[in-house]
């Protein structure tokens, strides 16, 4: 099976890169099912992984997407030096994201036919 990697740097809300990351996820999981798609949450995106956001009405919600993605099949893991330098490592995270090391983080990245960074 293809597999696509999404690698996400930056925080879920201040700028729109984790937005359009996930966006772009959920569209190849709906007009290419047979691409596996995996989700690598690095640095600020570790906070993408935290449940429970609240957003105003009408504005995107990173949890929602991330829920979406799990439920059809995608894989999310975060790095769990980044969660642990960011002082989240202990708390609950959005149900099928998993806390994650850069040895795994690199065979994702061998795995993948295509890797893209946001």
């Amino acid at each position: 099976m293809k597999s696509i990697l999404l690698v996400i740097n930056d925080a879920p809300y201040g700028t729109e890169k984790a937005y359009n990351a996930l966006r772009l996820a959920m569209t190849l999981q709906k007009e290419h099912q047979e691409i596996e798609v995996k989700i690598f949450l690095m640095a600020d995106a570790a906070f993408c992984a935290l449940p429970n956001s609240t957003t105003p009405a009408g504005y995107y919600n990173i949890e929602r997407m991330m829920k979406s993605i799990i439920g059809k099949g995608g894989k999310v893991k975060m790095c769990g030096t980044c969660a642990q330098a960011r002082g989240i490592f202990e708390l609950p995270l959005i149900e099928g994201v998993e806390k994650s090391n850069m040895s795994e983080y690199t065979n994702w990245v061998v795995e993948s036919e295509k890797v893209i960074n946001f």
